[in-house]
């Protein structure tokens, strides 16, 4: 038996309202699949992203998995700036630049924007 593929990474967050405005609002995301007052789903080229308010998922502001493939980071950064969404300063890697933040929960998000070859 092989690992075939992610079926999907969640966060716990306390207050779906605000966090599903946050993930649909600040970073573009669409809800896709699955979806409920406990539950919400973003389908992000082909891997589901769920956010969830029930126990089985943790306590909400630690975790910490979810990076972001950003086309242009640095105008992604400049547009959470402008609505009061803190970022790092994006710092570079050999193969990338990676910027951080947090959602309402406290639960980080890795921003990344691969060089190119």
């Amino acid at each position: 038996m092989a690992v075939r593929e992610i079926a999907f990474v969640m966060y716990p967050v306390r207050d779906m309202e605000a966090s599903l405005a946050f993930y649909r609002d600040s970073l573009g995301l669409t809800p896709s699949g699955l979806a409920s007052d406990a539950w919400t789903e973003f389908d992000i080229s082909g891997t589901a992203f769920g956010i969830g308010t029930f126990p089985q998922l943790g306590t909400p502001g630690h975790a910490g998995a979810l990076a972001l493939e950003i086309d242009d980071l640095a105008a992604m950064r400049a547009r959470l700036l402008a609505t009061g969404i803190e970022a790092t300063e994006p710092y570079e890697t050999p193969i990338c630049w990676i910027s951080q933040l947090r959602d309402p929960d406290g639960n980080t998000i890795t921003l990344h924007q691969r060089k190119s070859s």
